[in-house]
């Protein structure tokens, strides 16, 4: 690997190729000539893929990741961040692949050069939800932007990721339709961590959050939250999978980019993706996508 390239993107390349490597030598053996080759070899057979913790919390990452695998050779090394950390990594050339959901940060790094082939690949929706008890009284409230009115006016306590991810852009949207500033206020926390461990406090301390309905779904028996706030358009949650622009990072995995882009837009990644949790929560996780518009998902 370049010295040119970053710390951060040389620590990633390294944990995986040692992964590889323990792959071809097996436990406790000792490598080959063949091996050391082989082991020296998946540089470009490695995939850093930066993705919202969304998707690794609700365990779909689990069924897309081994299979795109297996169909393709290549190995991944997943980086589950906030989707403001991940699209980061890729201003960074620190990811080759990115499957985040914040439609308008990635439109700017779009714009910005840093991405190239943005592919919708599936949505879901949020859910506001919390005690059973609801002390706000949100249910009744219709829309996410009356709920967070009725949360502030009540001072009920109120959950945020607080980690600049594609949950907590929705989150301040609302605040923002709801004509709420909430940060600073003492009802308003913000746990500065990924989806479940945030559904987890909330729970704990008995208020309100926004959440993925995947991540959600996967969690609830473990939690005492329950939906309160779902049938909002304002609520779908899309998500896009951006290849990291090769020209501005050399050292980008272009083609295994590419791969990963092409297999969960297409059939068998597709499939996946859209019987995930079907039988299991009597309805999809997540909705497959690929080749749709954006004004054909709800």
């Amino acid at each position: 690997m370049s010295k040119r390239a970053s710390p951060m993107r040389r620590a990633l390349y390294w944990a995986a190729a040692a992964v590889t490597a323990v792959a071809v030598t097996g436990c406790g053996g000792t490598a080959s000539s063949t091996s050391h080759s082989a082991a020296r070899a998946p540089a470009q057979r490695v995939v850093i893929l930066a993705t919202t913790t969304s998707t690794q919390d609700s365990g779909l990452l689990d069924v897309v990741v081994p299979a795109f695998e297996k169909a393709s050779g290549y190995r991944v090394k997943t980086v589950a961040v906030g989707t403001g950390q991940a699209l980061k990594m890729g201003r960074q050339g620190n990811a080759d692949v990115l499957l985040v959901h914040a439609p308008a940060s990635e439109e700017t790094f779009m714009e910005d050069g840093y991405g190239v082939d943005r592919r919708i690949v599936a949505h879901n929706y949020f859910y506001v939800v919390g005690p059973a008890s609801d002390p706000a009284g949100i249910k009744s409230a219709g829309t996410a932007a009356a709920a967070f009115r009725k949360i502030a006016a009540s001072r009920s306590t109120f959950v945020s990721r607080g980690d600049g991810s594609g949950t907590e852009t929705k989150e301040l949207a609302i605040w923002s339709k709801a004509g709420t500033s909430p940060k600073g206020r003492s009802w308003y926390l913000q746990s500065g961590q990924g989806m479940g461990a945030t559904l987890q406090i909330a729970s704990e301390k008995g208020g309100y959050t926004l959440t993925d309905n995947a991540t959600f779904l996967t969690s609830a028996s473990k939690l005492e939250l329950t939906s309160l706030v779902e049938k909002d358009p304002f609520l779908l949650n899309p998500y896009h999978v951006i290849s990291v622009n090769s020209a501005k990072w050399p050292k980008v995995n272009k083609a295994g980019a590419k791969a990963f882009a092409d297999y969960i837009t297409q059939s068998k990644g597709q499939s996946l993706i859209a019987g995930f949790g079907g039988d299991e929560y009597d309805q999809p996780l997540f909705v497959a996508d690929a080749g749709k518009s954006e004004t054909e998902l709800k």
